[in-house]
């Protein structure tokens, strides 16, 4: 498909505090997801649906599903032209354990185009996959031959008397898009070397490359993940100048500030990110707002053009991110007991399996494995202790300065958006070493708590120390929905 990739992509990240109006269920389940892609396209003006197979639960015949529930709304727009439905697969290079899912997620294609063929349309409805977790050229190229050589190829082997393909008919589409998601820090400053190696075998006319928001995050701290971000959209536009390849960065963002700070009140991305084609639409930007305000920013969102990407000093910005990352991971301890104790309590919004996130992988913490970053983001907001402090307290006047003006005008914003959670009285009990920042950083930004947030972590601490469980789950809900997010 060589049409431009869509400006807005629907997600199935379960960040959001306020549950869809379509749902009974606390935790949504394989047909919600099913009405929930029918909304984005119909109602919230979203072309494109993310269709997760990793870490979940996946309905592989999502497409059978829309096409005749839906069918009106399907025959004026082209599932696969109109609107795009992408599909999210495990790395089995990296989840060995749901490697055999991926397999069988890219057999799901050609009968979702059978099913199309039946509807009346020649458009494959599904023809891109993305990959996360991606760090090699190779997991990208065997995940685009594997479609090609085992999905596709085997039509032409023989059964016996017949061929494949003459036995139970024809493999379309030929071919898939694969989509990297790089997500850790080395692989991020080595985008260019993952991706070139797939557009020099493959040869496709446009080429799509997801930037991880979430998990640099929750590794490396905000503010690292925000300039790894920004040099890796650097680099992506070196390399479509060097091949000519036109390449469409995705990033993946949610309403938190430590997680991107997207939300129906601030699309402020756009200009921190001028080069990405395509921004998440996550679930608490589809849920936490009503409708029409959602509605308003897709359009306004659609409305625009991607331009060029900021110059970033890479040696400049990896020196503030050395030094901020090995303090975020310090005060990341300071705060482990704290969300060791909450997190266990926060509400599941979708049916998913545990990740491992690469901190994990990396450098774990203690012995305590750092959750989903949502999960993350939520524990520590819903005890009045944003993690967006983490680390803070390691750069100078000089480094602000040179953010604000430079490479990341939106810092200061960032900020000011998260600290208006903090409970300085919770981060005295709690993680008391890091009172202090908390208090430099409300004066620096002359930022005034939410009065009615304090109140509900006031109430979330005390229904934890009077283990009092009803109370708790409704404190962490009501804090979330006061936020607009849940984490």
């Amino acid at each position: 498909m060589s049409s431009n990739p869509p400006r807005c992509m629907s997600t199935q990240h379960p960040d959001n505090a306020t549950l869809p109006f379509f749902t009974n269920n606390s935790v949504l389940n394989g047909d919600d997801e099913v009405q929930e892609a029918f909304y984005a396209y119909s109602d919230l003006g979203i072309r494109e649906q993310l269709w997760d197979a990793e870490g979940k639960e996946i309905d592989s015949h999502v497409v059978k599903k829309l096409l005749t529930k839906y069918e009106t709304f399907f025959r004026k727009h082209t599932l696969g032209k109109d609107v795009r439905l992408t599909l999210r697969i495990p790395n089995p290079a990296v989840e060995k354990n749901e490697a055999k899912i991926a397999a069988e997620t890219l057999e799901t294609i050609p009968r979702s185009f059978d099913v199309a063929k039946l509807f009346g349309s020649d458009v494959p409805p599904v023809f891109e996959v993305v990959l996360p977790m991606t760090s090699d050229a190779r997991e990208v190229l065997r995940v685009h031959d594997y479609y090609t050589k085992i999905v596709v190829g085997k039509r032409e082997q023989k059964i016996n008397d017949v061929t494949i393909k003459e036995w139970i008919g024809d493999f379309k589409p030929d071919t898939i898009n694969v989509v990297p998601l790089v997500e850790d820090k080395d692989s991020m400053l080595n985008v260019k070397n993952i991706v070139l190696p797939y557009l020099q075998k493959i040869k496709p006319e446009q080429q799509r490359v997801w930037i991880a928001r979430s998990d640099p995050a929750l590794n490396y701290g905000m503010l690292s993940a925000v300039l790894l971000n920004k040099i890796a959209m650097a680099e992506l536009e070196e390399l479509q100048a060097e091949t000519s390849v036109e390449i469409f960065p995705i990033i993946g963002v949610g309403s938190v500030p430590f997680r991107g700070n997207f939300s129906p009140d601030n699309i402020n991305c756009l200009k921190g990110y001028p080069s990405v084609q395509t921004f998440t639409v996550q679930s608490a930007f589809k849920y936490d707002y009503p409708a029409h305000h959602v509605r308003t920013a897709i359009e306004a969102i659609n409305s625009t053009r991607r331009g060029k990407a900021i110059p970033v000093e890479k040696k400049k910005c990896l020196d503030i991110v050395e030094r901020y990352s090995e303090q975020y991971t310090a005060d990341l301890r300071r705060a482990m007991p704290a969300l060791q104790m909450i997190v266990k309590h926060i509400p599941r919004r979708r049916a998913r399996k545990l990740h491992i996130g690469l901190f994990g992988y990396s450098r774990g913490v203690g012995e305590f494995q750092l959750p989903r970053a949502i999960s993350f983001c939520a524990s520590l907001y819903s005890i009045g202790l944003p993690p967006e402090l983490f680390g803070l307290s390691a750069l100078t006047s000089k480094d602000f300065e040179y953010l604000d003006s430079e490479v990341y005008k939106n810092f200061d914003g960032d900020l000011r958006s998260a600290l208006k959670f903090v409970n300085v009285d919770a981060i005295a009990v709690l993680a008391p070493e890091l009172g202090a920042t908390a208090g430099t950083m409300l004066k620096k930004f002359h930022v005034e708590v939410d009065a009615e947030h304090k109140k509900a972590t006031d109430d979330v601490i005390r229904a934890l120390k009077q283990d009092k469980h009803a109370g708790l789950h409704q404190a962490i809900v009501r804090a979330g929905t006061i936020r607009k997010f849940l984490g």
